[in-house]
């Protein structure tokens, strides 16, 4: 575990797992709309919304997998965890109020390159409503021990 109180290489093993959920509130919505500047009206006209498909306001996606972020930088791996990258697949809608529920999965751990492959999912009422991805950088422990580099004096 590192200072921050993230995991490290060392920790890993397939089929770890965590959780994190959150509710989605109609200021995250339009928090969301703000902060992103997508003010797609099925964000955020009610009315427009109506007829589209979704038959009403839906969250962003981006918003929804947001909650994915959550995951890794709290749980799993936690706090110092680098970000690399993220697929989506986007399956459902999510609605103001829906309580998303993402977990992360150690799906590979790559040990020489200090990368951890994960699956990711979101879950609304037991509905998958994003799957995919995530490739993260973690410490390591031996990296702390190694002697640093020695300045170059000039």
């Amino acid at each position: 575990m590192n200072t921050l109180g993230g995991l490290e290489i060392e920790d890993f093993s397939v089929g770890m797992k965590a959780t994190f959920s959150k509710t989605i509130t109609e200021a995250d919505i339009v928090l969301f709309s703000g902060v992103s500047g997508d003010n797609n009206a099925v964000h955020i006209n009610h009315e427009f919304a109506q007829a589209t498909p979704f038959s009403g306001r839906i969250a962003h996606g981006m918003l929804t997998a947001s909650v994915i972020s959550a995951a890794i930088a709290n749980k799993l791996p936690g706090p110092g965890a680098i970000y690399l990258n993220q697929s989506l697949n986007f399956r459902a809608p999510v609605r103001p109020g829906d309580t998303v529920h993402a977990t992360v999965t150690v799906k590979e751990v790559l040990a020489e390159k200090r990368r951890v492959l994960l699956e990711t999912t979101c879950m609304v009422r037991g509905q998958t409503v994003i799957d995919g991805e995530a490739l993260v950088k973690v410490g390591s422990a031996h990296a702390a021990a190694r002697p640093a580099a020695s300045a170059v004096s000039h």
